[in-house]
Order: C-alpha cells, then sequence, then structure tokens
C-alpha cells in the first residue's frame, strides 16, 4: 500500500509501513522513514510506484485547463477525487486524481483550499481580478527583464534614471526599477553604483553630490513660499555708537556687529550686537516655521541655501548705512585691567558704520599694527586695536579654565568658484583654494567677542529661570563630546562656565530660539518666564535640539563631501600629481596645503606627524576617493597638533563619498570668526 501525503506545501509519496488511529510510518523512495498524521494522508494507491505516480500526475496536471476545471466544478465544496471524475471521467484513475489535486493546489486564485483534500471555486469576479494581476505581474517581469538588459548593455531607461537617488538611497525593493537594476547587476557582475555610471545614469558627478542631497534634505524643493516681510512694530531707541562688522565679503547674513565707547576715559563700554529677526518673527508665525523645518544656513563653496527668504535676510541683516534692529550687550570694562565691572542687554536700533571685509584686511590689520609698532592705517584702528587686547585677555582666561592652550596649526581654506552669476554652480567651474591661517587678529577679535557673549547671555537666561538651548562639554579627556541640552553647564573645550548659541540668529535656528527668550528677559526681567516663547521643561525645546542636531550634522557633512569635492577638482585642474603630507594614523595623511585626507600605500606603521610625499595615482569625482601611495619620506617632522582635532575627523576624513562627516564639536571656537559665507 502507498500513500500520497502533503508536507509543508509539498507533495510526496511512499509506502505505508504502518498505520495506527492518527498516523502512519511511510517509507520514502530515499529510503527514509517518515511519521505522517492521518490528515496529511491524501490519496491511498497500490499502483504504480510512489516515483512513478508523481510523474505522471504532474504530465497530466500541466495539460489541465484552469477555465475549463472551473466550469465543471461545483459550486458547493468538492473534492480532488470529485473534479477528476468530473474533468477527465467517472472512473478517473489515481493517476488522474493526483494530477487534479496537484493542478487545484498550484490555482488558488481559481480555487481556495476549504480543509483535507477539500476545495472551493471562486466567484468569476475574483477569478478575473487574478487573472488580471497574474498578466500584469508577467508584463511587469517582462519589463524588468528588458530594463536589465539595457542596464547590462551601458543604456539607462528613462523610468530608472528618474528613480536614480531613490534607488541608491530611500530604494522600493518591490518597484521594478530596483529589481532590473539588482538584476542587472547580477548579470553583469558590478555594483549597483559603478553599474548606473556605466549605463550614463549620472550626468555629472557634481550633480549626483547636489541632487542627493536635496533628495535626501529637500524633497520638496529649497525655495520659499512668498511671504511679506514683518515688520518690527515698537519703537526702538537708538544706540549711542556707531558699530562695525567683521565678515568675508561673501557674506550676507551678518549677524554680529561690535561697538567701543570711551577709550582713552578709563572706562570702556563694549557692545555686542546681533541682528534682530526675533523681534519680529514669531515661532508659530509662518516665517518661524520656514526657520524651524530649515534649522540652519546650508553653506557650499560657491552657493548656500539660507535659512530664511533672501528679503527676510535682506531687512534685518547688520548693512552698512542703516539703523538695524539689534539685541545688544553692553559690558563695562576697565580700561587698564580689563576686568568687566557691569553687564546690559539692550533692545534698540544700531547705526552700522561700516561692513569690513577679513579676506581684505586681514594683511593689513596685524599683531603689529594693532599693538601699535606698525602704522595702523585702516577703518576703526583704535577700536580694534583694543577689541584685540580685550580678546587675548580673554582668550588667556579661558586657557586658563581649559587647563592648556589653544592652538590652531592647521590653516582654514577660502574656495572660490571663477563663473558669471550667482545661481547654483554646475560643477565644471575653475576653483581656486586659498590658505587662511586660524587665529587671525580679526578672527580672534570676532571669536572672543561671540564667546563672550555666548556665555554671557547664557548666564543671564539662567539667572531670569527662563530655559535656552545651551552646548556642553563635560571635559577635554577623548570621546568626551560636545552635547545641547536645555541647562547651563561647563563647556570645557571652550572654558566657560555655559554657552548658549545667541550669536546668529539669521543663519541658525537655535540662536533664534535662544534671541526670543533673551527678548523676553530684556523686556521683563526676573518675570521672563511667564512671557518668554519657551517655558521651563518645554517639550518643544527638546525637539528642536533633536532635529537642529540631525539636520546640523547632514548639513556639515555635505559641505564637506562638496569641498572635498572641489579640491580634487582642483587638483586635476592644476595638474598636481604629488602632495607633501603627514601621517596621522591607518595609512590615513593630510596634505600640507589643501583640505584633504586619504589613505596612501605606503604609510601603514609609520609615526603620527612622519611627513611624507605622496602621488596620487587617481581621482574619483563620484565616490571622491584619492588613490595614492608614499613615494619617499621627508626629514622634517610636522608638528604633534598634526593630528585632528576630534577623532571624528580622522574616521571621516577616509570614510569615503556617501558617508564623509564634519564634527561639529572642533567648531565652537571658531564659528563665530569664520563663517562659510
Amino acid at each position: 500500500m502507498y500513500v500520497l501525503y502533503e508536507d509543508a506545501g509539498r507533495f510526496l509519496a511512499g509506502r505505508v509501513m504502518t498505520e495506527s488511529d492518527s498516523s502512519l510510518q511511510v517509507e520514502l523512495d530515499s529510503g527514509k522513514r517518515v511519521k505522517v498524521k492521518q490528515a496529511q494522508a491524501l490519496l491511498r494507491f497500490e499502483q504504480p510506484e510512489p516515483a512513478e505516480l508523481l510523474r505522471r500526475a504532474q504530465a497530466l496536471a500541466a495539460d489541465i485547463d484552469l477555465d475549463l476545471a472551473w466550469e465543471f466544478a461545483p459550486e458547493a465544496e468538492f473534492g480532488f477525487a470529485d473534479l477528476a471524475r468530473e474533468y477527465f471521467d467517472a472512473r478517473a484513475g489515481v493517476d488522474q486524481q493526483a494530477a487534479a489535486l496537484l493542478r487545484l493546489h498550484e490555482a488558488p486564485h481559481y480555487f481556495r483550499r476549504s480543509g483535507k483534500g477539500q476545495f472551493k471555486k471562486a466567484s468569476a469576479e475574483i477569478v478575473k481580478a487574478a487573472l488580471l494581476g497574474i498578466e500584469r505581474k508577467k508584463r511587469i517581469a517582462e519589463q524588468i527583464d528588458a530594463w536589465a538588459g539595457e542596464l547590462a548593455q551601458g543604456q539607462c531607461p528613462p523610468p530608472v534614471r528618474e528613480q536614480l537617488y531613490k534607488l541608491l538611497f530611500k530604494p522600493d525593493k518591490n518597484a521594478p526599477e530596483y529589481k532590473a537594476v539588482v538584476e542587472a547587476s547580477r548579470r553583469t557582475q558590478r555594483a549597483p553604483l559603478d553599474l548606473l555610471t556605466a549605463a550614463g545614469a549620472i550626468d555629472s558627478p557634481y550633480q549626483f553630490h547636489w541632487r542627493r542631497f536635496l533628495f535626501e534634505n529637500f524633497p520638496k524643493g529649497t525655495g520659499f513660499a512668498s511671504l511679506p516681510v514683518p515688520a518690527i512694530k515698537e519703537a526702538l531707541p537708538l544706540a549711542p555708537a556707531a558699530a562695525f562688522s567683521i565678515d568675508d565679503s561673501a557674506t550676507t547674513e551678518i549677524d554680529d556687529a561690535l561697538s567701543v565707547q570711551g577709550l582713552g576715559s578709563g572706562t570702556i563700554v563694549f557692545g555686542v550686537h546681533i541682528a534682530a529677526p526675533g523681534l519680529a518673527i514669531a515661532p508659530d508665525a509662518a516665517l518661524g516655521k520656514v526657520a524651524r523645518e530649515r534649522l540652519s544656513t546650508v553653506y557650499m563653496p560657491g552657493h548656500k541655501l539660507t535659512m530664511l527668504p533672501d528679503d527676510v535676510v535682506g531687512a534685518y541683516t547688520l548693512i552698512e548705512g542703516r539703523e538695524c534692529p539689534a539685541l545688544s550687550l553692553y559690558l563695562t570694562i576697565d580700561e587698564a585691567t580689563l576686568a568687566i565691572t557691569a553687564q546690559e542687554t539692550r533692545i534698540e536700533r544700531v547705526a552700522i558704520a561700516a561692513n569690513l571685509r577679513h579676506d581684505k584686511l586681514d594683511g593689513i590689520v596685524t599683531d603689529a599694527s594693532l599693538e601699535g609698532t606698525a602704522p595702523a592705517d585702516y577703518p576703526f584702528a583704535a577700536e580694534l586695536a583694543f577689541g584685540h587686547r580685550l580678546a587675548r585677555h580673554l582668550k588667556a582666561q579661558r586657557e586658563v579654565v581649559r587647563g592648556k592652550p589653544e592652538s590652531f596649526n592647521r590653516p582654514d581654506y577660502n574656495f572660490r568658484l571663477e563663473r558669471d552669476g550667482d545661481g547654483e554652480p554646475d560643477g565644471t567651474e575653475r576653483v581656486s583654494i586659498t590658505a587662511r591661517a586660524r587665529g587671525s587678529a580679526l578672527d580672534l577679535i570676532v571669536a572672543e567677542a561671540m564667546i563672550l557673549a555666548n556665555s554671557t547671555w547664557g548666564g543671564w537666561l539662567a539667572e531670569c529661570g527662563v530655559p535656552g538651548i545651551y552646548r556642553a562639554q563635560a571635559s577635554l579627556l577623548p570621546g568626551v563630546k560636545v552635547r545641547m541640552g536645555t541647562k547651563p553647564a561647563p563647556h570645557a573645550g571652550i572654558g566657560v562656565p555655559q554657552y548658549a548659541w545667541s550669536t546668529s540668529p539669521l543663519r541658525r535656528y537655535v540662536d533664534l530660539v535662544n534671541q526670543w527668550q533673551l527678548i523676553a528677559c530684556a523686556r521683563h526681567g526676573r518675570t521672563a518666564a511667564l512671557a518668554a516663547p519657551f517655558k521651563p521643561k518645554d517639550v518643544q525645546l527638546f525637539s528642536i535640539i533633536s532635529a537642529f542636531d540631525a539636520a546640523y550634522a547632514e548639513y556639515n557633512a555635505f559641505q564637506g563631501g562638496l569641498e572635498r569635492y572641489w579640491t580634487l577638482v582642483y587638483l586635476r585642474q592644476q595638474g598636481i600629481v604629488e602632495l607633501d603630507a603627514a601621517v596621522m594614523k591607518d595609512a590615513l595623511v593630510r596634505a600640507d596645503t589643501l583640505p584633504l585626507v586619504f589613505r596612501a600605500i605606503g604609510a601603514e606603521g609609520m609615526a603620527r606627524g612622519t611627513r611624507v610625499r605622496v602621488r596620487i595615482a587617481a581621482t574619483d569625482l563620484l565616490t571622491l576617493d584619492v588613490h595614492a601611495s608614499v613615494v619617499t619620506k621627508l626629514d622634517t617632522a610636522a608638528p604633534v597638533d598634526a593630528a585632528p582635532e576630534t577623532e571624528a575627523d580622522e574616521a571621516d576624513a577616509a570614510a569615503g563619498p556617501l558617508a564623509l562627516a564634519i564634527d561639529v564639536n572642533a567648531i565652537d571656537e571658531a564659528e563665530a570668526a569664520t563663517p562659510a559665507g
């Protein structure tokens, strides 16, 4: 006696060895014996042999016309043997019965299972819909095969091109375009990015980086809705002193300016004046929501996406020749000892006398000219001299708290693209890269003034019982990161008791939030907590911190990626094939005169700081990879600080194109002095 039974959706047959009320012991052709429940046994037979039965049944099943079988099938529930007798013959044998079972089982769109060997035919509507679905899947499969063939032959079908960034970074794995790329990759044994590049899906490496960033961060586009520029309704008093700003020539979002009163009198009033969009823009107003959605200005060489619309920036930027609304911090300072004896915050209008541009003055405003040992033929010479003296004093105080001096051995780099107009670059422009020493005199003046304001205002918020958004770092030990929170805490990296970003409200949403809180303090003093937009323990602040952290990291990573792109373009345009560099670790080297870190064959095992000359064999503008090897070891050693400022700097430098990131912790001290433009 033989039995045909079902096991996990498969049909098997074998010889019955023993049988009980609940189960059978069955021997398969392989000799293996299995236990089969009575409920699994569907058909018993004497002939033919099990393997022969399955062979015959499969051949017969392939010829069963499902439409005809569906017509023959009764409306009520039926067994597979019943259908075999209706379809084949009233005396249908085991071959035909097994064939009917196999065919019924593989056609759930015609017949649904109702129990042991039992089926019920589907309604005509369900069958029609199922057949349409099957036909549609067949056409899709054919389309996938055709697209995969085109990709394998080096041609990119338009639907795949249109889905490029989604396919690479946020794929729908059920989409036919995705399946076509996977199939083509399998056929050609090429990675998807290589495959799509070879097929012409990527027109330009620059556009690839740019469009990918927009796809992930600005899926709705970069434009702003048409919104009116709100006016400041209150009448503001005019500040007693004219102010000046210090920025790069390309900067349009001028957030800060300085003033100095009382030179030579023994008592100086030092003013830090910050653009005040918070006086007109409310958190829940349309523009407030726009700023919260974007969170920060996005910078890149030759272009930027501002946090606020251009006309709003133009209304509140501290442009020379205007009386601009400002939130001003006035510090009363002993001219001899530089001790701060009083502080006051005012909401006012400030006459901006000049916008000084450090890229034009860095070679003129020097330490020597500020200290009186060289001519000082430039505007606000006396005020800048005092600002420089104060800045050095403040820096020395912070370094005592830090426990070690700050050092800036590596320069900053300025990127300039030669092009007509101010639109988006296309990636083919000629680029110039110039080094700019960090910690220059003008940088130091602005940086220390902003650190002083951010620290002072952070403390004032706490005194008034008003929450703000702070940046804190518990220590300078490796791995201790800068964290954002709503309570004041020391920032060991800067050496201040608290630090709340407040000096860039036109380009960072965190600063705008803190400005709203500071305005409430300026208006209401100790009762400001009742009037401030954000109350103590306000969950919105935690939401803002989380969103800002994520966006700011993403924006900085993108800026770093594009700076790397333009650096590789610069290498090609200048025909540079060799560079001097300093070894970091794990075969990473840092170029001496360019913002470029990469792996070099031959640098393995060399001590940190070892100086080498490397040969650039190839660069890839799409992956941003550099293929290089050490040519020779140089005699001189690099300073110890040739190591990166953060562990993330070291790790990300060679992480490759699609994961490159810049650690924002490394830019706290200089953020005010070196805006990205």
